[in-house]
């Protein structure tokens, strides 16, 4: 009896960012003492903080040439926003370790990485990533009634029910508008349909590992 496993899909998706690929050839001859500084550093830009003057002073006590210190500061930022932006529940530790490998990282780099990742600064690096990315505003209040047109310029629309709705957004705005029946029935079949869908997908089994 034989088995088969795939390698987990790697935390970078299927392209790799140009600043990640080119990371491990500026960070030779960076060692752990100095990674550690911009490793700091990136996670403190990360977290909303302000490290102008730790950078700065990284770029004037390093012999690092600047041009390079650029390079490598771009690379391990989108190494951890790429990582963090994944829930913690389904980015396994190993998996990503292995991803790091791949690209050459450096065995001492990647723990560091990985205790950033899967260590308690993780949760303050959620937090500032979601209020960096844009979002729209949902839905604070609803409320609807159905109403019939008595007087009307149209006989069409003459003692037709409709279905009046009024939204309030968590920026504050309000947005009021009116639905036929019979488009609010359409509008009922169709979110049904898609219900049933969600739910018959998730019942296959999309993914079979045989023995």
């Amino acid at each position: 009896m034989s088995s088969s496993h795939a390698k987990d899909p790697s935390f970078l998706g299927g392209r790799i960012p140009p600043e990640i690929e080119s990371l491990w050839k500026n960070l030779k001859d960076v060692d752990q003492e100095m990674f550690r500084k911009l490793l700091k550093a990136v996670v403190s830009a990360l977290e909303g903080k302000d490290s102008r003057d730790v950078m700065r002073s990284i770029a004037e006590s390093s012999a690092i040439p600047q041009d390079r210190l650029s390079h490598i500061l771009a690379g391990m930022c989108r190494v951890l926003s790429e990582a963090i932006r994944i829930p913690a529940s389904s980015l396994k530790q190993e998996a990503f370790k292995e991803d790091l490998r791949e690209l050459r990282i450096p065995e001492d780099f990647i723990t560091d990485f990985s205790s950033v990742v899967f260590g308690n600064r993780r949760a303050a690096l959620e937090s500032a990533a979601c209020q960096k990315d844009p979002h729209l505003p949902t839905i604070e209040d609803f409320k609807w009634r159905v109403d019939v047109a008595i007087s009307t310029s149209s006989l069409a629309r003459a003692l037709q029910p409709s279905v009046l709705m009024q939204i309030k957004l968590t920026d504050g705005s309000f947005h009021r508008f009116e639905v036929p029946i019979s488009k609010f029935h359409d509008l009922r079949y169709n979110v049904a349909l898609i219900l049933k869908e969600m739910n018959d997908l998730e019942k296959r089994s999309i993914l079979k590992i045989q023995d």
